[in-house]
């Protein structure tokens, strides 16, 4: 085999993976940009499938608090969760009424709760919380009400280049991550009531020491007031006989 003054097959090798590295950069940002948009679908697409309201409420003695949840159409998925933070016994009384002024749900002096149930017919639902048996006790509540749409006819956007297999296998990645991602925000409630009940009960045992310690402190002084105001007096007796 004869070769060109200043050829060789190394150098030779090395322009060709020079050159497949220069196209394979070149083509990076098409493929990034492309699994972007893929990412910001299915992001959006549950988004779409699930809305929610999570509040905290502060409900005062003898009152009633409705919050409302409106289902476009019947078969939807509607949960509902509350945790009493503090106030009382950290117990209310709820109820759930649907659109027919039908009870679905409810309650009497229940600390927490989390539940899910399917909407029979589309219309206005109605959560309430009644704290009218407490005579003072302002209770701090913390909810959330979700509607999700469970619908199976509902499609992934797809965009040029890829696969059914792909966009199935992105889906089901993204809606993994979605359940870990509600299991661990139903964590952080629990440990966050827990806590909040925690210090509700230490500081309400802070006060009572206090108030306990204050009563203690002022009985000591008037005992000890007390005790002065008998001494003198007998001494002043004493001295008024021997006189």
């Amino acid at each position: 085999m004869k070769f060109q003054p200043g050829y060789t097959p190394a150098i030779e090798r090395r322009k060709q993976f020079v050159l497949d590295t220069e196209s394979a950069v070149a083509h990076t940002p098409n493929i990034i940009m492309r699994l972007r948009l893929i990412l910001i679908n299915l992001i959006g697409y549950v988004c779409y499938l699930s809305s929610a309201t999570a509040l905290t409420y502060k409900l005062h003695a003898h009152e009633k608090a409705c919050f409302f949840a409106y289902a476009q159409e019947k078969d939807l998925k509607l949960a509902f969760y509350f945790a009493v933070q503090s106030g009382g016994s950290f117990d209310v009384d709820f109820s759930v009424v649907g659109p027919n002024e039908k009870t679905i749900m409810e309650g009497t002096k229940e600390r927490q709760g989390d539940f899910v149930f399917t909407a029979k017919e589309p219309g206005e639902y109605r959560f309430c919380f009644n704290n009218e048996m407490s005579t003072f006790a302002e209770k701090m509540v913390d909810f959330e009400i979700a509607v999700e749409n469970e619908s199976k006819d509902a499609q992934l956007p797809s965009k040029q280049g890829t696969s059914p297999e792909q966009t199935s296998a992105l889906e089901e990645s993204i809606l993994k991550i979605s359940r870990d991602l509600s299991t661990i925000n139903r964590n952080q409630k629990y440990f966050r009531t827990r806590e909040n009940r925690n210090m509700s009960t230490v500081k309400s045992t802070e006060s009572r020491i206090f108030n306990f310690s204050v009563m203690e402190s002022l009985l000591m002084i008037s005992m000890a007031g007390l005790q002065v105001f008998i001494v003198r007096f007998f001494f002043q007796g004493a001295r008024k006989g021997y006189v």
